[in-house]
């Protein structure tokens, strides 16, 4: 099954709908994007967490694949061979330590059997992810890998860096074992694509002494790796042509600083430190996805998104190969933008979808990345991104709305007059519930409206169907709000912290709700944002109710949002 049509110019599209009539059902389907994410084995990462129990394993996956094709996922892209072992029933390769603790145990199964058929059974993709040369992550003792291990049986294969152990990517011998090792799988099994990540030659592998990053031994390096990628593409199409081969990079192939054609970045740069030259994969189409490991955040110094985005969409265009991009939300400032970072690639035509590092971060919520995941692809299923979405810019705040909350304790000082938009702030305790259950907490008097921080009133509805996270992000001077994600106390919230009155600042500060640019009037004091309880009720959708006679505020999570 595949999920893309390939790139058509707009002429033969035409075309096609002129000669004949494709029902719309069938088109959306075939230019549904992807939706990856990498199910990583080595160190048992993602997947297996027990091991010797082939009932265990088979529910943890079915368990893991249901909830990522709930927050959207179509593919599932599994590491099936983390280090010269295997996943599967291989002729070559040894039974992967992962799964029983001992390299070249029979499971009791075969986990990538059983996997493929399972995610096939959810309409999802099953891309069998292999590294190509690593051996070990750490140790150099080939006595310590099993028997059957190539390894072991050709220690001539092999090259060792800083305590670990690799394939040799220069020996004949090697390439024509990595070549037979993917046929052996797609003879097999029913994979949907061949998949490899970023390992090439070890990272910075030294050269000899007087060579240079652009010279004869670092070409040769170089062209060992375009050899085998070749090689490995021509083999799978000879047995199944609709298998697809993809392979995800280091995001910067060159900087512009080495190369004119590079990027206008300043990172570690793939074609040098690992000879991997994926410019030459795409453009001579031993490819067929490429996903450029993009992990940076918009605005970073170093490696901004957007510039690497729009370097790769240029880099594909014109070609068969199809672009995904590699969202790297392990990373908490990328976790806490992804929405943003989706917003961008629907910018640039030739992105046709994204993977992400990894499953765990994903099922774990990582700074709400999956429920702006899940929410951002719900509403473009919906047909409500039929028009490529803006990248949210700073939102003006609306007029102010009338009171909300208005509390006149007698003994409290007149305001004074305002200074350029500043307010006097009162400081003080509220009485608040929280579903009929008291919380101590503070509250600031502005122009006899309460506002309270916006950290308070998350820790306070945290673990309540209407729970809310708040991230702030530096660079963008904006808060996220992540709805549906526990808030992770940090250890100053409902703290007594307004006992006297302080200077109130109107907040400058872009707020974005699930990465929706939302209004909202706040100020700061003391540091921290501070809004009304009824528009973060509004925000949030939870009912907030006032009682007279005891001056209780109310939050009820059962109900929403009410004017």
């Amino acid at each position: 099954m595949k999920y893309r049509i390939k790139k058509l110019t707009a002429a033969v599209l035409g075309a096609v709908f002129l000669l004949t009539t494709v029902p719309a059902v069938s088109v959306a389907a075939a230019e549904q994007e992807q939706r990856a994410v990498w199910i990583s084995t080595v160190y048992r990462a993602d997947y297996p967490k027990a091991q010797n129990d082939v009932a265990a394993q088979k529910a943890e996956y079915i368990q893991k694949l249901d909830a990522a094709k709930k927050l959207g996922m179509n593919t599932a892209v599994v590491q099936v061979r983390p280090k010269g072992d295997a996943l599967y029933a291989s002729e070559l390769n040894p039974w992967s330590a992962v799964l029983t603790g001992t390299q070249g145990k029979y499971p009791g199964f075969d986990p990538m059997e059983f996997m493929i058929e399972e995610t096939h059974k959810r309409g999802m993709e099953f891309h069998a992810w292999m590294n190509p040369y690593r051996i070990t992550t750490s140790g150099t003792d080939l006595a310590a890998l099993a028997p059957n291990h190539p390894a072991r049986k050709h220690p001539d294969w092999v090259l060792t860096y800083k305590n670990a152990m690799y394939f040799n990517p220069a020996k004949e011998e090697v390439k024509q074992y990595i070549v037979d090792s993917v046929a052996e799988v797609v003879k097999k099994y029913d994979v949907d694509a061949i998949h490899f990540d970023d390992y090439f030659y070890p990272s910075n592998y030294p050269l000899s002494k007087g060579e240079g990053k652009d010279g004869a031994e670092a070409n040769q390096r170089r062209n060992n790796v375009n050899d085998l990628i070749e090689r490995i593409h021509k083999e799978i199409k000879r047995i199944k042509p609709k298998v697809e081969f993809g392979i995800s990079p280091m995001g910067i192939w060159k900087n512009k600083s080495s190369d004119p054609n590079g990027s206008d970045t300043k990172g570690a740069e793939g074609y040098y430190s690992v000879y991997g030259d994926a410019v030459t994969w795409v453009k001579n189409g031993w490819v067929d996805y490429i996903v450029p490991q993009i992990y940076w955040e918009p605005g970073h110094k170093s490696a901004d998104y957007e510039t690497l985005v729009k370097w790769w969409n240029n880099i594909v265009d014109g070609t068969n190969v199809d672009l995904y991009i590699g969202q790297g939300i392990y990373r908490d400032p990328v976790a806490s933008q992804i929405a943003k970072e989706l917003q961008i690639n629907e910018k640039y035509q030739n992105v046709d979808g994204s993977f992400y590092f990894s499953l765990r971060d994903l099922l774990e919520n990582r700074q709400g990345a999956a429920t702006a995941i899940q929410k951002y692809y719900a509403e473009k299923d919906k047909g409500n991104s039929a028009e490529k979405p803006q990248v949210p810019i700073k939102p003006e705040l609306p007029p102010i709305v009338p009171p909300s909350l208005p509390v006149k304790p007698e003994t409290l000082p007149k305001p004074q007059a305002p200074q350029k938009g500043n307010r006097q702030a009162y400081g003080g305790r509220a009485n608040l519930t929280v579903d009929g259950k008291p919380k101590e907490i503070d509250i600031y008097l502005i122009d006899d409206y309460s506002y309270f921080k916006l950290r308070d009133i998350a820790y306070a509805v945290s673990g309540t169907k209407k729970q809310f996270t708040t991230v702030w992000i530096e660079k963008e001077a904006a808060i996220h709000l992540q709805t549906g994600v526990p808030y992770e106390a940090k250890g100053i919230e409902g703290k007594k912290e307004t006992g006297k009155n302080a200077l109130a600042i109107p907040s400058t500060a872009n707020l974005f709700v699930d990465g929706k640019a939302k209004g909202a009037l706040a100020y700061t004091i003391n540091d921290y944002t501070y809004f009304k309880l009824r528009d973060i009720g509004k925000l949030v959708d939870f009912h907030v109710t006032w009682d007279e006679k005891t001056a209780t505020i109310g939050i009820d999570t059962t109900k929403g949002y009410e004017k």
